[in-house]
């Protein structure tokens, strides 16, 4: 995959990563910069713990179909994002450095179904998402660290085998 190239005028300094940025960003942010997104994920965490979206015994109760809870809250988090999207389209919205937001369109490939089934039995079996991972761990269920080093390890696998999986 080829790494994006900056203009010289938006780099001051070699930095230690670059990638290509999905979200299309051009500008590089500082270290202080992204004391921001710390921030909110902390509030999110709160939120996730507060509203029980972190608890296994709500995801076996969605899993079961015995609660709506969980399907609520992924449901309105799906139409917020749909109203969210439609905004930023209408009204041009810009990110907070100032760039315009870019959509591009996603291509369907067989191994988004497999990889949704993976992701979702990985999920029922340890009452867990990527997401609120980290707001488990902060309210002192350690034993979700090995679900953490878990998916580290099945990003690293995926990233390794990626180019030899079939589309």
């Amino acid at each position: 995959m080829p790494y994006r190239k900056l203009s010289p005028e938006l780099v001051q300094e070699e930095p230690l990563f670059v990638c290509e940025a999905p979200n299309d960003m051009a500008k590089l942010e500082s270290w202080a910069d992204n004391i921001k997104y710390l921030v909110v994920g902390i509030l999110f965490g709160i939120v996730f713990v507060k509203a029980e979206i972190i608890s296994w015994f709500r995801i076996q109760e969605m899993f079961r179909l015995q609660s709506f809870h969980m399907y609520g809250v992924i449901g309105s988090a799906v139409v917020v994002g749909m109203i969210s999207v439609f905004l930023i389209k209408k009204f041009n919205i810009k990110t907070l450095s100032g760039e315009e937001v870019q959509f591009h369109p996603k291509k369907f490939q067989r191994g988004q179904i497999y990889g949704g089934l993976i992701f979702g039995l990985g999920w029922a079996i340890t009452g867990a998402c990527p997401g609120p991972l980290f707001a488990q761990i902060g309210s002192g269920y350690v034993v979700v660290l090995v679900t953490l080093l878990s998916a580290i390890a099945g990003t690293w696998t995926y990233g390794y085998f990626k180019d030899r999986l079939p589309n």
